[in-house]
């Protein structure tokens, strides 16, 4: 290296130095300062391992347009600082996958202005009681952690930027506590920040994490962090995650766009939650688990959930406080499962809940006070024995059942008012109980209060108000009622001309878990939402068309022709053709006969698809259902399409809960499974798939009226589903086979969606498509109509790439598709 490349200014007032001094290399001027001297480096390249153990200032240039100052040594820590050092404007460059690139150490240092590039096992490394000062550093370190803080270490990080890292962005450990402002981590791929052990902690205020492949902050074994107006978004797994006696204060913080949890507490780790927005999380907004563990939140708002969980989960004996708090536009706002847990809910709002506001299950409790629940499905529902709690002065409108009670469960519901509910106020069934004190109904188009099986419950002082089926309906022997009064007992209201309300059916004893949870019939009002799946499973997938509001009781049918017709227009499938409609003729021929007073053989309509991916198995079955429900042989004809996680939970019982949710989802239709053998793996193990089976054999045979069941799968895959439990195989009336399509019909499938995209085949492109079909591998993942509608889809693009080129392109280089438009036929 040549001469003259550092230089030192020298501070010292000893005559015998000199003011300045220029050196070939870093070291050798480390090596001739003092402290408080100043060595300025020139732009350029330097293979130096560098230590400070002066009170030195080492800076780049003064002028950046000349170039930057790269420390960049073979191997080894790039750059070490032992003492209270200044260093600016460097750009690090490690390549020791077991050493940092930059290592802070036994010092009170300050840093400001480095860029971190490296390949290293941390960017930057604080350790040994360091306190130093960092300001506007960025790391790039896609092969480890960005910046690692330990050994009792601390510091101040002002507007520092982590802009990769290969594992978590900020790591934080053994006891270390450093502060963060205004710093920013993203594209890592662990934690973007995270706090682990005794006596670790982080206050982080005004910083950013987001774009993370894993959780944004993970706090874990003991470890304390405090974040103030910080941002938590775009990450992969959970958003904030706590465990093993981990504690965690967040405050005037946005937790959003998370695929799963948007925080998840286990193992005794404590939450608070203040003035904190938590919105578009695809499970939980809060996921609260285990003894011990429990959550504070305040001033919160939790809404816009994207997934089928509920906002607030707690479980396995954990607990929750949520004091003036809105939880809004969601699935189900909060749910209390297990014996020990318990929620308590004071002065919040709980609404645009599309199923269940406040749900009460296996031994769980509540305690709301002066809360407001508003459009949702149910507004609150104890399940079952041991289930209990307290609603007090609150008020439920526009709700679907304003309060049920099933299964043994026993509330105390005080002053509280359900005014305008479809169904009924309170429902009572299955050997729930209850205590209502001081209630008000009004406005029901059911009852007011609604007491089944002679259910044991008690009413004091409560009062009906324009309920148009009556205030009370109880059940011989059941209820007890004292000073309750209602301004009519029975009288409808009269509102607009229709006719008259149908009386209410009596409750159905449903299977499983939620045995006793009343179905309404649909000619009466909406049925009251089903138990919410656990939180960690897979999420439900959403109904098809023809699902509920699309296809509602109160939609015409098609005519059977028409859908006939529409099944007889798909592309190939003869042989399933005729097998569905040799099916459809016994159920129409077995509907005559009984209509003519003669026996009809019992036709069992549940299937068995088989054949490989793409070959229409999901829209046969949506027709299918469809068929049923214009020959009166299914009220809606609407498909629900599950697969093995919307059925299958991770923890004793909630399977069976899942298996009975799907399976009310799609009474009145077609409950399709998808890759149903997946519910009996090979190596089953322990496995809860075996549940899942056996729940919904129970269910078929106790509702075989009520649902079309069709599982579907690989050929050879199915065959040992049907083995797997003695009663599957009885439930299922016939296997239709799906074959392959041939290259004619996948040429058919191309051609239709040129025809309906207003695309025309070229003269010669017939030719090669049908060469290109007859080339592609048809192995397991060969998707037949899904692969034609990709291939046409490729053309399309390829095409336009082409068009895009000519200067004035005419209506036939703008429609015609030719064989050069071909994607390359993929070689495995």
């Amino acid at each position: 290296m040549a001469q003259g490349l550092v230089q030192v200014t020298h501070t010292s007032s000893s005559r015998w130095r000199r003011r300045t001094g220029d050196y070939a290399t870093i070291s050798a001027a480390l090596s001739a300062a003092g402290d408080g001297d100043v060595l300025t480096v020139a732009p350029g390249t330097y293979r130096e391992n560098l230590v400070i153990e002066r009170a030195v200032t080492l800076r780049g240039p003064e002028r950046s347009d000349g170039g930057s100052v790269r420390l960049a040594p073979a191997d080894g820590v790039a750059l070490t600082v032992r003492a209270t050092a200044v260093v600016r404007d460097l750009q690090i460059e490690g390549q020791d996958a077991a050493a940092p690139a930059l290592l802070i150490e036994d010092c009170v240092a300050e840093l400001s202005g480095l860029r971190v590039v490296t390949r290293s096992a941390s960017g930057i490394e604080v350790r040994s009681g360091a306190r130093p000062t960092l300001r506007r550093c960025t790391v790039d370190n896609p092969a480890g952690v960005g910046i690692g803080v330990g050994g009792g270490a601390g510091g101040l990080f002002e507007e520092c930027e982590v802009v990769a890292a290969g594992q978590s962005g900020i790591a934080v450990h053994e006891g270390a506590h450093p502060r963060l402002e205004r710093c920013r981590v993203h594209h890592a791929s662990g934690a973007g920040l995270s706090l682990s052990g005794e006596g670790s902690a982080v206050d982080a205020v005004g910083c950013e994490v987001y774009e993370i492949k894993g959780a944004g902050v993970r706090v874990a074994s003991r470890a304390v962090g405090n974040l103030t107006e910080c941002r938590v978004h775009r990450t992969s797994a959970d958003g904030v995650t706590l465990d093993t006696d981990a504690v965690l204060t967040l405050a005037d913080c946005e937790i959003h766009d998370i695929p799963e949890n948007a925080v998840d507490l286990r193992s005794r780790s404590v939450l608070t939650l203040t003035r904190s927005t938590v919105r578009r999380f695809g499970r939980n907004g809060l996921s609260v688990w285990d003894p011990g563990t429990r959550v504070d939140a305040n001033g919160c708002e939790i809404q816009e959930s994207t997934g089928d969980y509920p906002a607030v989960w707690v479980s396995d004996g954990a607990s929750a406080l949520l004091d003036s708090c809105r939880v809004h536009d969601v699935p189900d706002a909060l749910f209390v499962l297990d014996r020990g847990s318990r929620a308590d809910v004071l002065d919040s709002d709980l609404a645009q809940v599309r199923n269940t506001a406040v749900s009460v299950s296996d031994g769980g409790t509540v305690q709301l006070d002066d809360c407001r629940i508003r459009e949702a499905a149910t507004g609150a529902w104890f399940r079952d024995h041991g289930s209990g709690g307290t609603l007090a002065n609150c008020t439920v409108d526009a709700v679907g059942t304003g309060v049920i009670v099933t299964k043994g469960a026993d509330p105390e519901i005080d002053r509280c008012t359900v005014t305008d509910p479809a169904e009924a106020g309170f429902y009572v069934s299955a050997e729930g109980r209850g205590t209502f004190s001081n209630c008000r109904v009004a406005g029901s188009r059911g009852y007011g209060f609604h007491v089944i099986d002679g259910c044991r419950t008690t009413l004091r002082r409560c009062r009906t108000e324009r309920c148009a089926r009556g205030g009370y309906e109880f059940a011989d022997g059941g209820p007890l009622a004292e000073d309750c009064t209602s301004d009519q007992s029975s009288a409808p209201v009269a509102s607009e001309p229709g006719p008259p309300l149908p009386p209410v059916p009596p409750a159905v004893q449903t299977a499983g878990l939620l045995g006793g949870i009343p179905q309404q019939s649909a000619a009466a009002a909406p049925p009251a939402s089903p138990a919410p799946s656990s939180p960690h499973g897979g999420a439900s997938s959403g109904e098809a068309s023809g699902g509920p509001g699309k296809d509602g009781p109160g939609k015409e049918a098609r005519p059977a022709k028409e859908v006939l017709g529409e099944l007889d227009a798909l592309v190939g499938l003869e042989s399933v053709k005729r097998e569905v409609r040799a099916l459809i003729d016994m159920i129409e021929v077995g509907r005559r006969r009984r209509e003519a007073g003669l026996k009809a053989a019992s036709a069992r309509r549940h299937l068995v698809f088989t054949g490989s991916p793409g070959t229409g198995k999901t829209t046969v079955a949506r027709l299918y259902g469809e068929i049923l429900h214009s020959l009166g042989v299914l009220e809606r004809g609407h498909l629900v399409e599950v697969s093995r996680v919307d059925l299958v939970g991770e923890h004793i019982g909630s399977t069976a809960i899942r298996t009975q949710e799907a399976f009310d989802r799609a009474r009145g239709g077609v409950l399709f499974i998808d890759e149903a053998y997946a519910l009996s793996p090979e190596d089953s193990g322990r496995d809860f798939g075996r549940e899942a089976i056996d729940t919904l054999v129970k269910l078929m045979e106790d509702h075989r009226d009520e649902v079309v069941v069709i599982v579907a799968g690989y050929t050879a895959e199915m065959k040992r589903f049907l083995e797997v439990n003695p009663g599957v195989a009885s439930r299922f009336s016939r296997t239709i086979t799906f074959g392959d399509y041939t290259p004619e019909e996948l040429l058919r499938i191309v051609g239709q969606q040129a025809e309906e995209h207003e695309y025309q085949l070229a003269e010669g492109t017939a030719d090669a498509l049908l060469g290109y079909f007859a080339e592609l591998p048809k192995g397991p993942t060969f998707g037949n109509g899904r692969t034609a509608r990709q291939t046409f889809e490729a053309m399309v693009e390829r095409h336009a790439g082409r068009v895009a080129q000519l200067d004035d392109p005419d209506t036939d280089d703008l429609t015609l598709l030719h064989p050069e438009d071909l994607p390359q036929v993929p070689r495995h």
